[in-house]
C-alpha cells in the first residue's frame, strides 16, 4: 500500500497504558463484535481491548468501522498471530507491509506478537508452532524481532508460547531464550500465564518454578485464558489453550502471585470462541483488575513501612 492510499489514523483516548505508566491497573478483553453494542453501552470505565491484526489487513468494511467506535473511547492493543518470528525463514515483507499499516492506523499502545512460527514457503498454517531453543534460533527470532520493530516504528511484546512438544536440540531453557531476545533487541514480553500453565502440565514441569525464573522485569503485558482438558493417546491429561471458557482457579492463582512480585501490568482476557455475553467477560477483566488493586495497596504499604 502506498502512502496516497494508507487510511487515516485512528486517533485513540491520551491514556497510556505502556509499562511505567500510572494506569497500569487497566484490565481488558479480547475485541468481539457481537459485543459492540454491550460495550458501548456499558463498557468498562478503565479498560482496553485487543484485537488480532489480521483481522484488520483489508483495506476498510465493517471491521474497521467497528473498531474505529472502541478506539475512539479506549486504549487499544494490537496482537499478531501469523508474522512466524521463530520460522527459519525469512519474514514475509507482503505479511509485515499489513502489520505495519495496522499499526499506523490506529495507534496502538501495545503490540505483541508470538514467540513461535507459522508458515513456511509461502502457506500459512492456522497454529503456532514451537521451535528449539538454541543459538542459531536465537539469533533469527532476534534478527526478526529487530526486523518488526524497525517497521512498525514500535517496540513489540513477545509472547511466551502453549506447547505440546519439545525438541530434544535445544540447549536453552524457555525463559532463558525470551530473556536473551529482550536483552539483545529491547523488546518487552508478553507472559501468557494460561500457557505456562498449560505447557507445565503436558511437559511435566512446576508452573510455579518456570514462573520464578521468567524474566518479569521485561513483562509489559499479561494475558490471561481458558484451557480445555482432554486426553493424549496414551490417556494421560493432555490441556489445550482453546480460549474458550472462563480462567481457571488454578491460573488466577499463578496471576495473583505474579502480581504479588511484580506489581500490576495491563491485564487481558482472551476469550475467542464459544463466546459468552458481555457481562461475563467483562466480570473476568474486573476480577483481574480487582487482584491488581488490591495487590498494589499491599506493595504500596510495604514501601510505606520500608520508608
Amino acid at each position: 500500500m502506498d502512502n496516497s492510499t494508507k487510511p487515516t489514523a485512528v486517533r485513540g483516548p491520551s491514556r497510556s497504558i505502556r509499562a511505567g505508566s500510572g494506569a497500569m491497573t487497566l484490565a481488558g478483553t479480547s475485541f468481539k463484535h457481537d459485543h459492540l453494542p454491550a460495550i458501548l453501552a456499558d463498557g468498562p470505565a478503565d479498560g482496553f481491548f485487543e484485537v488480532h491484526a489480521e483481522n484488520y489487513m483489508g483495506a476498510g468494511g465493517p471491521p474497521h468501522r467497528a473498531l474505529a467506535a472502541i478506539r475512539g473511547d479506549y486504549p487499544l492493543s494490537v496482537h499478531g498471530v501469523c508474522m512466524s518470528v521463530g520460522g527459519p525463514g525469512a519474514l514475509d515483507p507482503v505479511h509485515l507491509a499489513r502489520f505495519r499499516d495496522v499499526v499506523l492506523r490506529y495507534e496502538p499502545e501495545l503490540v505483541s506478537e508470538h514467540l513461535a512460527w507459522s508458515s513456511h514457503s509461502g502457506t500459512f498454517f492456522n497454529d503456532l508452532l514451537p521451535l528449539p531453543y538454541t543459538r542459531p534460533t536465537l539469533d533469527r527470532v532476534c534478527e526478526h524481532v529487530t526486523q518488526v520493530q524497525e517497521a512498525i516504528r514500535h517496540p513489540i511484546l513477545l509472547e511466551n508460547p502453549s506447547t505440546y512438544v519439545a525438541f530434544a536440540s535445544s540447549t536453552m531453557s524457555e525463559t532463558g531464550f525470551l530473556r536473551a531476545v529482550a536483552q539483545r533487541t529491547g523488546c518487552g514480553l508478553l507472559l501468557d500465564i494460561n500457557n505456562v500453565f498449560v505447557s507445565a502440565n503436558n511437559h511435566g514441569f512446576s508452573a510455579s518454578a518456570y514462573l520464578a525464573e521468567f524474566p518479569l522485569e521485561h513483562v509489559g503485558e499479561i494475558h490471561l485464558a481458558g484451557h480445555d482438558e482432554q486426553e493424549d493417546d496414551e490417556n494421560e491429561r493432555l490441556l489445550i489453550d482453546s480460549h474458550d471458557r472462563a480462567v481457571s482457579d488454578p491460573v488466577w492463582k499463578l496471576y495473583t502471585d505474579v502480581v504479588s512480585r511484580i506489581g500490576p501490568r495491563p491485564t487481558l482476557i482472551e476469550w475467542d470462541s464459544k463466546l459468552p455475553d458481555w457481562p461475563v467477560l467483562r466480570a473476568q477483566a474486573l476480577m483481574a483488575r480487582a487482584i491488581m488493586e488490591e495487590n498494589a495497596m499491599a506493595l504500596s504499604g510495604e514501601n510505606d513501612r520500608e520508608a
